[in-house]
């Protein structure tokens, strides 16, 4: 991941991970926080993707150190769980902090403008 800028000195924007802020993996860091330990099938069913498209978001995601893929069995069938690391809720808060900075910039703007 690069550096994150100073959200003071610079637009809230700039400071967006492009590992995070993709559409797919932004789902599924969020889903992985809420469930804390989240299944394969069910990340590939909530965002409506291919098992080998999951795969290559998943991959990049456990490459930067965001999450953790945990390969086992339940029952006679092989399962894959996804949890976030430390690191990945981490990354996921600041995104979410960034979002809420840029989301205030323009509602401050459009809330001047109607006046």
């Amino acid at each position: 991941m690069t550096p994150t800028p100073d959200p003071d000195t610079t637009h809230p924007a700039l400071g967006l991970d492009d590992v995070v802020h993709q559409r797919v993996r932004l789902g599924i860091l969020t889903i992985a926080h809420e469930a804390r330990r989240v299944e394969f099938g069910y990340l590939r069913t909530q965002l409506d993707l291919t098992a080998g498209n999951l795969s290559k978001h998943l991959s990049v995601l456990e490459g930067s150190g965001l999450i953790e893929v945990e390969k086992g069995y339940e029952g006679r069938r092989g399962r894959t769980w996804i949890t976030l690391t430390p690191a990945g809720t981490a990354a996921l808060a600041d995104e979410i902090r960034r979002l809420k900075l840029l989301i205030t910039r323009v509602e401050s703007t459009t809330a001047s403008e109607d006046r």
